[in-house]
């Protein structure tokens, strides 16, 4: 290849890699388009849609492999699909992009852009050894009076869409604490409270039900509630029955029934971060319960308090 040659190569296939001349006016629409890319991000983050945002990136770099190799069937579905998907997306998640739209309408709009709490920062803080003691005191404290409660606790999906249907609390996780938002007659005591990392972020917090037919019928709105929470999140949901004083805890769609203290506190900790960081929450779960299987909501057995 002679000199000439080389030439036609580099302008055929760099030169769409030259820089043109940037205005000013490019800059600004550089600016606002990363602002607004950022505050959906921080938004979505908040909201059981990060979830579903993840996916979507998994898919276009599916989508981006598949066009590379000239898998041309693959390309032509996921091309076909992507409206249909969008579509579906905003059926799905209409009551968080109207919150959103909402939220938009009150906020200042520039101060909103410029500056972000800690609470709209989508910083996770984990739960402590101390935190963990606490749950497991109220929850028995609770069981011995058969008083009911439901606690929350966030894990990597945010509750944010939750949490705020509740009333805003922000305390230090405590026994005492927990147990006067569920006592009887206590403007709180009604609905589910909300943790993430080592505080109490919402009281009174309304949860979506389960819609799985196999719950038996001595169970309440309280348990249906739990195990409506595990289904569309990865949180772990502690329940304390009024009627029995049973413990219970829900994750991932399934009821652990009839908890006594060390079990609680064992599935607890689990919730807590790995000193190696090797092990991820789900994988010390499923270790946990491997040698044992949830009960089944049909066929489960009235418990010993009952």
């Amino acid at each position: 290849m002679n000199f000439d040659g080389i030439l036609d190569f580099i302008q055929k296939y760099l030169y769409r890699f030259s820089i043109s001349t940037i205005g000013i006016t490019d800059i600004i629409q550089i600016i606002i388009i990363s602002v607004i890319v950022y505050q959906i991000i921080k938004w979505l983050q908040l909201t059981r849609a990060w979830t579903l945002f993840k996916g979507i990136i998994v898919l276009l770099l599916f989508a981006l492999v598949s066009v590379i190799f000239q898998l041309d069937t693959i390309a032509w579905l996921l091309s076909n699909s992507l409206s249909v998907g969008i579509m579906a997306a905003i059926v799905i998640f209409q009551p968080e992009l109207r919150r959103a739209l909402e939220q938009l309408g009150r906020k200042n709009f520039f101060r909103a852009f410029l500056f972000s709490s800690d609470e709209e920062s989508g910083e996770k803080s984990f739960l402590t050894e101390k935190a963990v003691n606490e749950i497991v005191r109220a929850a028995f404290e609770m069981s011995k009076v058969k008083t009911g409660a439901l606690i929350v606790i966030e894990q990597k999906v945010a509750l944010g869409e939750y949490e705020r249907t509740g009333i805003a609390v922000d305390g230090i996780v405590s026994s005492q604490l927990l147990i006067n938002i569920f006592e009887h007659n206590t403007p709180l005591h009604d609905g589910a409270v909300i943790i993430r990392g080592s505080r109490i972020v919402s009281a009174t917090c309304y949860l979506p039900l389960t819609d799985s037919m196999e719950l038996g019928k001595e169970l309440g709105t309280r348990h249906r509630a739990a195990v409506g929470i595990s289904e569309v999140s990865d949180s772990t949901t502690v329940v304390v029955s009024e009627e029995t004083g049973a413990v219970s805890v829900a994750r991932e769609g399934q009821l652990y029934r009839n908890l006594d203290r060390e079990a609680l506190r064992e599935r607890l900790n689990l919730l807590r971060p790995d000193p190696a960081g090797s092990i991820d929450v789900l994988k010390k779960w499923k270790g946990l319960l491997r040698s044992e299987r949830p009960e089944k909501f049909k066929k489960s057995k009235k418990s010993k308090e009952q």
